[in-house]
C-alpha cells in the first residue's frame, strides 16, 4: 500500500489478530501505550477491534509490515481527525522488540506523514509520548516533531508519576 526503506503500512489482515494480541499483552509494550490498556487483552478483545476497522470512517489503521520477508512487526495509524481544524492525533508501535532501534520506526512515522500530508491535505500531526519513552522521541524529533506542552505527572508507570509529552508537526515545517 504506502512503502518506505524498509516498511510498507497495509491494511489490517485476519492472520494478524493473534500476534497483534501478544503484541498489545507484552507488558514491557503496554506500558507504553497511551492511554495504555490496563488489562489483559483477549482474543475476543482483538477480533472485536478487527472487525470494527473499515475504510469508512474516520480512523486509519495501518498495519506495519517489513518490506524484505511482508513481517507483521507492529502498526500505527490516526487515531482522531478534526476536519474543520484540519489536524489529527496519531499512534504508533512496534510489537516485535527484534525491529526496536533499527529505524523501522522512524520509516514507518516518514510513511505516515506523506500520507496524512499529501493524501489527506491535513495542516498538523499531533500526538502524545510518556517522557520516559526515550526512544520514540527521538523518533518522533528525527521526523521534525516538536514539543508543544507537557502534562506533568500525568500518569503512573514504572512505580511513580510520569509526564505526558505533547508533540506535533505542521506541514510548513515539514521537510
Amino acid at each position: 500500500m504506502y512503502k518506505g526503506e524498509k516498511v510498507v503500512l497495509t491494511e489490517y489482515r485476519k492472520e494478524d489478530i493473534k500476534k497483534a494480541q501478544e503484541y498489545v499483552n507484552d507488558a514491557e509494550i503496554k506500558g507504553l501505550l497511551s492511554p495504555g490498556i490496563p488489562y489483559p487483552y483477549t482474543l475476543e478483545d482483538e477480533e472485536k477491534w478487527y472487525e470494527s476497522q473499515s475504510a469508512n470512517n474516520d480512523k486509519y489503521n495501518f498495519a506495519m509490515r517489513t518490506l524484505e520477508d511482508n513481517k507483521y512487526i507492529g502498526g500505527c495509524g490516526i487515531n482522531s481527525i478534526d476536519w474543520k481544524n484540519s489536524n489529527v492525533i496519531i499512534g504508533m508501535f512496534i510489537g516485535d522488540k527484534d525491529y526496536w532501534s533499527k529505524g523501522y520506526g522512524t520509516d514507518a512515522l516518514k510513511v505516515l506523514i506523506k500520507f496524512i500530508f499529501n493524501e489527506m491535505n491535513i495542516n498538523k500531526i499531533k500526538l502524545n509520548v510518556y517522557s520516559f519513552n526515550k526512544r520514540a522521541i527521538r523518533c518522533y524529533e528525527k521526523c521534525g516533531f516538536k514539543v508543544e506542552g507537557v502534562l506533568k505527572q500525568e500518569v503512573y508507570r514504572h512505580g511513580k508519576y510520569q509526564d505526558d509529552i505533547l508533540m506535533a508537526l505542521l506541514k510548513e515545517d515539514w521537510v
